[in-house]
C-alpha cells in the first residue's frame, strides 16, 4: 500500500508541477481552477495521513510562481501567501475548530467575508503618498515589476488619498489587491477582436495577466482593466486593528474596494449568507469562483499564525466549479424551426456545477471557426446556473495533433437540401420548408403553452401524425378527425375525443397567440402584441408584406445596372451594395422621414461615382418602398430586422398556404377590438422609469385604456417619461433629448376626468 500511495503522491506532485508552470508562466492552463483544486485537495490528504511520504519539493509547501522572464524583479516586504480552501459548511465548521483550539478558551471569532475575485494577484507600494512600484505576486517573495502597466490602470490612484481633504496617507503603505475585467469589458475586448476578425479570448483571467505583462504600457492601456485593493502587507503609519477597519480606511484612501464585502458576527452568519452568494454570483460585475473569509480580529490572525503557505486567519470558500475541461469527441447537428443549423458538443461526460455534462453548445459554425475548436480537442465547457452549458474554447496547449477541423455540413441531415448561409448571416441554414425535421420543431413549437397551447399534443403524438402522414404542417392540426386518429394505435377514444376539445378550442386563441405560434423568427408575444396594435387581421399583415414584396422587386430592377459589375472589393462599394440588396431594412428605415430624397441618395450612392441622371430611375421605387413598408416601420419597438423578418414570412409561398389553410379552418385570424375608456391620450407616447404607487403593468394598462402607448425605450416619438421612486437613466436621456419627464401624478392628470 504504501508504494501505491508514494507512487499516487509522487504522480500528483509531478501533475500539479506541470499545472502551476502552465498556469503561472505560461498562462496556457490544460485543466480547469476546480480540476487542479480536487488534484491538489487530494495530494493534501495523502500527504496528510502519510507525512513519511510527502516529498520536500511538494507543491502543497510552496506557492505558486507568475514570474517571467521580461520584467525586473521586485521583492516583497512581507510573503503574499495564497489561502487554503473549503468546499462546504463542515469544511468551514472544521476549519474554525482548528482555529478554536489554538487560542484563548473563551475566544469568539468575528468574520469579514468578501468575494474571491478570479484576477492576478498585484503588490502596489506608495511612498508619502505616490505610487513608486507595482509587482506581481510571482513566488511570494519576489514578484514582476510592472508599474508603468499598473500606472495606465484608472481605478489606481496615481497618490492618495485622492481626497486631499481625507486623512493623510501613511509615509509607507503597501497594498495588496486584484487585477481583472469587468464583464462587460471583457465581452467589449472580444467584440473589438472579433470586428478585426483575430479570435476571441477564452479567459478573463488569463487575459488580464497577459494585458497586465505587456512590454509596451500603451498596449495595456487600451485594455479595461479593473483593480480591487482588499489588504495592507506593509506600512509605516497605518495602525489598524480589524479586517473591516482595514477596508474602511483603503476606501477612505481613496482605493477601489469591493462593495460587497460584509462584516459577519460569527460562523453561523457566515454560513447563512452563503446560498444568497451563489445565487447571485453571475449578477456580479466580475467574475468570482468562490469567497474569501478573514477572522475579522487582526491580533488573533496574527497570533494564528501560518501554516505551510497558507495563513491560519483566513480560508476561500470555493463555489461548485461553473467550468471544467473534457474533451470533445463528436458533433451532433439540430436543425430549429426556422432552418437553422445549430452544433452541439458530445463531451466525455464531466461533472460541472453539480450536475454531469456530456453534450454543450458550441453556438454556430461561425465561432467554431473563430475560437479554432477541432474534434478531439480538450475543451473548457461552462454552465452557468440554468444556462444550457457551453464550450468557451480550446485547450489548446493539450493538442497531439490528432485533432482536426469542424465544418459545416455540405447538406441538411435530416431531408439532404443543400445548405446555405445568407449573405451576412453567421448561421446556416436549412431552405427546405417541408424537412422534416423543421416541421417537428415548428409543429412543437406550435402546439405548446405559450403558443396555440393544444393539449395532448406533445412530441410524440406529433411524430405518429407525422410517420402515418396526418400531418404535413401547422394547418392540418385542425383537420384532423377521430376517425383518422382511432386508426392508429394508442389512440382509444378519451385520448381522441380530448385531443379534439383541445384543437376545437385552439382555434379561438388571441390574435397575439395566433401570431406569436407561427415562430417567425424573433416574433414573441411583445412584438405579437405590438403587431396586434397596429393591424386588424393576419389577411392584412399578409397583404402588407405582399405589397413590399412587390416594392423590393422593382427597386432590385431599377437598381441592377448600379449593382451589377460593381467591386464589392472595395469596403465602402461593398457596404453600399448590402444596403442596396436589402432596401426594406437598410433603405427605407434610414429615408423614411426624408424631405428630399434625391440629394440623399446622391450622397449615398457616391462611391459608385454616378452620374447625377443615373440615380433618378431608383429613386421612384423606393419613394414606393417607403411609402408600403411604412406601417411596418414606424411601429415603435419594431426593429428593421424584424420587419425584414415579417416581410420574408408572410411572402413566402409555403407559409401563405398554412395561412391560408387555418383561415379556412376557421382559426382566429383577427385582433380584438379593444374598447377604450377614453382617447385622451390618443396619438401620445409614454416611458415608464422607476417605483410607482402601483405595479408598471397597471399604469401601462390605464396608458393603453385611454388610447395611449407605453415603450420601452426613450426616443424622438416618446411623448412623456413617467419617473416613479429611485427612476433609471430613462429620465437623464429624456433630458437631453428634451423630452418632458412627469410624474405618476401628473400623468393621471393627464387622462380625462
Amino acid at each position: 500500500m504504501d508504494q501505491q500511495t508514494q507512487a499516487r503522491i509522487a504522480s500528483l506532485s509531478d501533475q500539479l508541477h506541470q499545472h502551476n508552470y502552465r498556469y503561472h508562466v505560461l498562462n496556457d492552463p490544460i485543466v480547469s481552477d476546480a480540476e487542479y483544486d480536487r488534484l491538489f485537495r487530494e495530494l493534501t490528504e495523502l500527504e496528510t495521513a502519510n507525512p513519511q511520504l510527502a516529498l520536500a519539493d511538494s507543491p502543497t509547501q510552496r506557492v505558486g510562481s507568475d514570474l517571467s522572464l521580461d520584467f525586473p524583479k521586485a521583492p516583497h516586504p512581507a510573503p503574499i501567501l495564497s489561502l487554503a480552501n473549503a468546499f462546504d459548511a463542515a469544511d468551514l465548521a472544521n476549519w474554525e475548530e482548528r482555529n478554536l483550539r489554538l487560542l484563548p478558551a473563551d475566544t469568539e471569532l468575528a468574520y469579514v467575508l468578501q468575494p474571491k475575485l478570479d484576477g492576478l494577484a498585484i503588490v502596489i507600494t506608495y511612498e508619502n503618498g505616490v505610487l513608486v512600484r507595482a509587482a506581481t505576486r510571482g513566488n511570494g517573495e519576489l514578484g514582476d515589476d510592472v508599474t508603468a502597466n499598473v500606472k495606465t490602470i484608472r481605478s489606481v490612484p496615481l497618490r492618495i488619498p485622492v481626497d486631499r481633504a481625507a486623512a493623510a496617507a501613511p509615509a509607507r503603505l503597501v497594498v495588496r489587491g486584484e487585477i481583472l475585467f469587468h464583464k462587460e469589458s471583457f465581452l467589449e475586448l472580444n467584440r473589438e477582436q472579433e470586428a478585426q476578425g483575430l479570435p476571441a479570448y477564452v479567459n478573463a483571467r488569463n487575459t488580464a495577466s497577459g494585458s497586465l505583462k505587456q512590454k509596451d504600457s500603451r498596449e495595456t492601456a487600451k485594455r479595461k482593466l479593473t483593480a480591487y485593493i482588499y489588504a495592507i502587507v506593509d506600512s509605516d503609519g497605518a495602525e489598524m486593528s480589524s479586517e473591516w477597519e482595514t477596508l474602511q480606511f483603503l476606501r477612505v484612501m481613496g482605493f477601489n474596494v469591493i462593495p460587497e464585502a460584509r462584516h459577519c458576527a460569527g460562523l453561523d452568519e457566515v454560513i447563512q449568507t452563503l446560498p444568497d452568494w451563489e445565487a447571485r454570483r453571475n449578477a456580479l460585475d466580475f467574475e468570482i469562483d468562490g469567497l474569501v473569509l478573514k477572522v475579522d480580529q487582526l491580533a488573533l490572525a496574527d497570533e494564528l499564525g501560518v501554516v505551510g503557505k497558507d495563513p491560519r486567519g483566513a480560508v476561500a470558500y470555493k463555489f461548485p466549479a461553473e467550468e471544467a475541461s473534457t474533451k470533445l469527441v463528436g458533433i451532433t447537428i439540430g436543425v430549429g424551426r426556422t432552418g437553422k443549423v445549430t452544433p452541439t458538443a458530445q463531451l466525455e461526460p464531466v461533472f460541472i456545477g453539480g450536475v454531469t455534462v456530456s453534450n454543450a453548445s458550441l453556438h454556430n459554425y461561425e465561432q467554431v471557426s473563430a475560437l479554432d475548436i477541432r474534434l478531439g480537442d480538450r475543451v473548457v465547457v461552462k454552465r452557468s446556473g440554468d444556462v444550457i452549458p457551453y464550450v468557451i474554447g480550446p485547450v489548446t496547449g493539450a493538442r497531439d495533433g490528432s485533432e482536426s477541423p469542424i465544418l459545416p455540413p455540405a447538406a441538411c441531415p435530416f431531408c439532404g437540401r443543400e445548405l446555405i448561409q445568407p449573405a451576412g448571416a453567421v448561421d446556416w441554414f436549412c431552405s427546405n420548408p417541408k424537412c422534416p425535421e423543421r416541421v417537428m420543431r415548428t409543429l412543437e413549437f406550435f402546439v405548446s403553452r405559450g403558443a396555440m397551447d393544444i393539449e395532448g399534443m406533445g412530441p410524440q403524438t406529433i411524430a405518429a401524425l407525422i410517420d402515418n402522414g396526418l400531418i404535413e404542417d401547422e394547418a392540418d392540426i385542425f383537420n384532423l378527425s377521430a376517425e383518422n386518429l382511432l386508426a392508429l394505435e394508442g389512440f382509444a377514444d378519451k385520448k381522441v375525443e380530448n385531443l379534439l376539445q383541445s384543437i376545437e378550442r385552439a382555434k379561438s386563441r388571441s390574435f397575439t397567440q395566433v401570431l406569436t405560434s407561427l415562430g417567425i423568427d424573433g416574433i414573441g408575444a411583445t412584438v405579437a402584441g405590438l403587431l396586434g396594435d397596429n393591424f386588424a387581421s393576419i389577411p392584412e399583415l399578409l397583404a402588407t408584406a405582399q405589397a413590399i414584396r412587390a416594392a423590393e422587386e422593382d427597386f432590385a430592377e431599377a437598381a441592377r445596372p448600379l449593382v451589377d459589375g460593381a467591386d464589392d472589393g472595395d469596403p465602402d462599394i461593398g457596404k453600399l451594395l448590402h444596403r442596396l440588396r436589402h432596401p426594406t431594412a437598410e433603405l427605407a428605415p434610414r429615408y423614411l422621414d426624408a424631405a428630399d430624397l434625391s440629394p440623399r441618395l446622391e450622397r449615398l450612392l457616391r462611391p459608385l461615382r454616378l452620374a447625377p441622371g443615373d440615380i433618378a430611375p431608383i429613386q421612384a421605387p423606393l419613394s414606393a418602398l417607403i411609402a408600403v413598408s411604412r406601417p411596418l416601420h414606424e411601429i415603435e419597438g419594431l426593429g428593421p430586422i424584424l420587419v425584414e423578418n415579417i416581410v420574408n414570412f408572410f411572402a413566402d409561398p409555403h407559409q401563405q398556404a398554412v395561412i391560408a389553410k387555418m383561415e379556412a379552418a376557421a382559426v382566429n385570424m383577427r385582433a380584438e377590438e379593444k374598447v377604450l375608456a377614453s382617447a385622451g391620450l390618443a396619438g401620445q407616447t409614454f416611458v415608464l422609469t422607476g417605483t410607482m404607487s402601483v405595479p408598471r403593468g397597471e399604469i401601462k394598462s390605464l396608458v393603453e385604456a385611454n388610447g395611449g402607448k407605453v415603450t420601452g425605450s426613450v426616443s424622438k416619438k416618446t411623448s412623456y417619461v413617467v419617473a416613479g421612486d429611485s427612476p433609471g437613466s430613462k429620465v437623464e436621456k429624456a433630458l437631453k433629448s428634451g423630452v418632458p419627464v412627469i410624474s405618476e401624478s401628473e400623468l393621471r392628470a393627464l387622462i380625462p376626468g
